[in-house]
């Protein structure tokens, strides 16, 4: 009878309890807006012979890399997002509430492209993913990297 009474006890405080809303049910995210205000620095790929250079946004905080480039519905050109990663990991994005298709530049401790995905379709739940653990992950406008001739082995600075 006790061990019930306990559970009763916890069942009924943890009732009390407010719920708590998920990370991305709060603030822009659950408005539907696209974030603003991030840092802007210029980075560049060394790839197909060329440097090309962009001005990129950098999501650094776990709330702005689980933001993302959500609900955005353009890019302009020479423009993207890194999420840096420090230390290291693999790491996974998918696309629900992105709506332009982004190419992703997974990228290596050493600043070398681990592996590209290219053109990932829009308000997919599709896991995407790194060969491995990242230093970075890089977005661009869908098609982007075969433009410029990026593959795996390619150097990004920033």
């Amino acid at each position: 009878m006790r061990r019930w009474a306990e559970t009763a006890a916890l069942a009924l405080a943890l009732a009390a309890l407010p719920a708590a809303a998920p990370a991305y049910a709060t603030g822009s995210i659950a408005a539907g807006r696209p974030q603003t205000g991030l840092k802007i620095v210029p980075l560049t790929i060394e790839a197909g012979g060329k440097r090309h250079a962009y001005k990129v946004e950098v999501a650094r905080t776990d709330a702005q890399q689980a933001h993302g480039m959500m609900f955005r519905t353009k890019m302009a050109p020479n423009t993207g997002m890194i999420f840096p990663m420090d230390p290291p990991r693999p790491a996974g994005f998918w696309m629900e509430n992105t709506l332009i298709p982004l190419d992703l530049l997974f990228i290596g401790a050493d600043g070398r492209i681990r592996n590209i995905v290219s053109n990932a379709v829009p308000k997919s739940r599709a896991s995407l993913n790194s060969a491995g653990p990242v230093a970075a992950v890089l977005e661009l406008a869908g098609g982007e990297a075969d433009r410029i001739g990026a593959k795996p082995g390619d150097k990004v600075s920033w």
